[in-house]
């Protein structure tokens, strides 16, 4: 049903990345999965509030989504075993004045309803981050409720 859904709106998940170090991309415990921390598929790499906008941000965390769906369906073989998306933690790249975390994150929790529906709506925290990783823009860690 998922699988169907994510080609009804023309969503393409990319290829899912290879860990860059001695980590795995999720585990899975107890029929809870654990993605790895996910930024977008993009060279670009900056600051909100610096180099990007908000409206760029929402973009960088619907990508970085796509990132993680594609790390999930390539470890289950299918969405369709994903019962709940159940937190998600955003790590955005932002100026000490920036204010607009939460619209940023959004770009990720929309694409998680679009593609779950009810079941896509989660708990979420987000947070300023004076750097992450390759001065990406942001850094999406996420977890599912899964079918084992």
């Amino acid at each position: 049903m998922i699988e169907a859904r994510l080609q009804e709106r023309g969503i393409m998940l990319p290829q899912s990345s290879a860990p860059a170090g001695k980590y795995a991309n999720a585990v899975i415990v107890n029929g809870i999965m654990y993605v790895s921390g996910k930024g977008p598929a993009t060279d670009e790499r900056g600051k909100l509030g610096v180099e990007f906008t908000t409206e760029q941000g929402y973009d960088f965390a619907r990508n970085a989504g796509l990132e993680v769906l594609a790390v999930v369906r390539d470890v289950l073989g299918s969405l369709d075993r994903v019962k709940r998306v159940v937190k998600v933690q955003g790590f955005i790249n932002a100026s000490v004045s920036y204010q607009e975390h939460h619209k940023v994150l959004n770009g990720f929790s929309d694409l998680m309803v679009e593609v779950f529906e009810e079941q896509g709506v989660h708990a979420r925290s987000v947070f300023g981050a004076a750097s992450v990783r390759d001065q990406l823009p942001l850094i999406i860690d996420s977890i599912f409720q899964v079918e084992e």
